[in-house]
């Protein structure tokens, strides 16, 4: 779904800059052009954006493990965009457009809460039973 989207939103951002260059629109003094390329480039940036993101998704998916720091921080400012992408879309395309972005958004969630939080392996850090890593059942001073 992310990579239709992403697909969709290169191809309206495309379309985006042609429109402008041809009726040579600016904005506050900018160069039709130049709005033109920051449309197509600032398509084809969201595009890749949300192609790593389904990247990511299918990483994990594969691993079947829950995502970690970084991905897991990039999973959840994907959930963020397609909130805020939704919430667009029913004032720009209409209801059917925000439900095909909630869809998305409770997909992605779900992945970042049916995982839960990372475990932690042995190399990370202590896996004693108690505080400060000591194992349990083990002398705490001299006897």
């Amino acid at each position: 779904m992310l990579i239709l989207e992403a697909l969709g939103f290169v191809l309206l951002n495309w379309i985006l800059s042609i429109v402008v260059d041809h009726q040579q629109m600016s904005l506050a003094g900018l160069k039709p052009g130049a709005m033109s390329v920051g449309a197509w480039a600032g398509g084809i940036f969201f595009g890749l954006y949300l192609v790593f993101c389904a990247v990511l998704l299918a990483r994990t998916a594969l691993r079947d493990r829950a995502p970690g720091g970084f991905t897991r921080i990039v999973l959840i400012t994907c959930a963020v965009v397609q909130g805020l992408l939704g919430a667009f879309a029913v004032g720009l395309v209409g209801w059917p457009a925000f439900a095909v972005m909630m869809v998305v958004l409770a997909m992605i969630v779900l992945t970042l809460v049916a995982y839960g939080e990372p475990k932690e392996t042995a190399a990370d850090g202590p896996t004693g039973g108690g505080p400060g890593g000591e194992a349990i059942g083990a002398a705490a001073g001299p006897a």
